[in-house]
């Protein structure tokens, strides 16, 4: 067996300034940071994380969890403290956790809940940027609210979806849907009032949510009907109006396990 010891780590972090969570070429990512600080502070490089789900650009993390694989074993308390302390300070471990073989962090059943953080009709001061949307138009939230419900269930996301393959599969249930206002997050800088739209489901298309949060904009701003919303979930040939919001008002709030394999 190359990697004997598998530890799951549950992470978060601010996704403003890297680019997304894998890997890639002449950009930093979170997986980049956390790679180099395991390395240093292992002393090595004998191991490999596997993430839970990947995020993209600007994309920020209140939960989520990734695997570690490793040849030889560590202390898992001494070793958190010493990932935090030379983890930067927009990336956090909050706990470690021994799992075994039989725990596949990619197929395992879960859940996961996204946030969408935003606020309309005034400029927000600048330090909101990295975790909020702000919209400048009046936005008529009560008939967002409406409409959020409509995603609820199972239906047809081919309009939601930001360049698919021929393999994708656009049928997705979405288990909970809707806007309420913000109590998750707290800044003396953030506008007032500010919201929250949470999408809880178990599987998403490229760019779903955002694209789902677009819709619900076009409604608030009276772009769209309630109808034509409900249209483009039936899979019809429709032609939407779809809007991509910004990336840096999206959150994963969490990822959730049947069973961690522990």
């Amino acid at each position: 067996m190359r990697y004997p010891h598998l530890y799951l780590i549950h992470l978060q972090y601010l996704g403003f300034r890297y680019h997304g969570w894998q890997i890639q070429p002449d950009v930093k990512t979170v997986q980049y940071m956390v790679n180099r600080t395991i390395a240093y502070v292992l002393g090595h490089e004998r191991f490999k994380t596997i993430a839970s789900s990947r995020t993209d650009a600007m994309v920020s993390v209140n939960h989520t969890i990734f695997q570690l694989l490793l040849k030889e074993d560590i202390d898992a308390s001494l070793f958190l403290n010493q990932f935090n302390q030379n983890l930067p300070a927009d990336i956090r471990a909050t706990s470690i956790e021994a799992t075994t073989h039989d725990f596949n962090i990619i197929q395992s059943p879960k859940t996961k809940t996204y946030h969408y953080l935003f606020a309309y009709g005034q400029k927000a001061h600048p330090f909101s940027a990295s975790i909020m949307s702000t919209f400048k138009d009046t936005l008529n939230i009560s008939l967002m609210q409406i409409g959020a419900k409509f995603f609820e269930g199972t239906h047809h996301f081919r309009y939601y979806c930001k360049r698919p393959s021929e393999q994708t599969q656009f049928e997705r249930e979405i288990l909970e849907s809707r806007i309420i206002p913000n109590t998750f997050y707290e800044a003396s800088f953030f506008p007032e009032p500010s919201y929250v739209y949470q999408v809880k489901g178990k599987g998403f298309l490229r760019n779903q949510v955002r694209i789902m949060m677009g819709a619900l904009i076009l409604l608030g701003r009276g772009e769209i009907t309630l109808e034509k919303l409900s249209d483009s979930l039936k899979g019809n040939k429709v032609s939407p109006t779809l809007y991509l919001v910004p990336a840096s008002g999206l959150i994963l709030h969490d990822v959730d396990y049947e069973t961690t394999g522990s």
